[in-house]
């Protein structure tokens, strides 16, 4: 997907793509929830479901400097290769969100 596409897109269309893919796992909305949480400092009733991912981002109460250390591949991108700070930052969160989807527990996939 271009990423003006994926910058553009509305938060409240990913979270649901975020929360199925956990769900299907067997974990739970909440568990999602407060991986996205402890990445940008949101509570779940503060984001606006009309944001795009951009503004998801940009409005972040307090972007965890631990979190955004997250190494690794997702989609086999390689997260320290990636140049642009807004797909980083959408990376990183998919890469703990399939960390949580994988069987890892909750406190390891946050507290790192």
């Amino acid at each position: 997907m271009p990423r003006q596409l994926v910058n553009d897109m509305k938060f409240s269309k990913v979270y649901t793509l975020l929360v199925k893919k956990v769900e299907r796992k067997g974990r739970t909305k909440a568990e999602a929830d407060e991986v996205i949480r402890a990445f940008t400092g949101y509570e779940a009733e503060e984001w606006d479901p009309d944001a795009s991912y951009t503004d998801f981002f940009k409005r972040a109460p307090a972007l965890s400097a631990e979190l955004m250390k997250v190494t690794g591949t997702i989609c086999g991108v390689k997260i320290a290769e990636i140049d642009d700070p807004l797909m980083r930052k959408i990376r990183i969160m998919d890469k703990l969100i399939d960390e949580l989807a994988r069987g890892k527990p909750l406190e390891k996939v946050i507290n790192r």
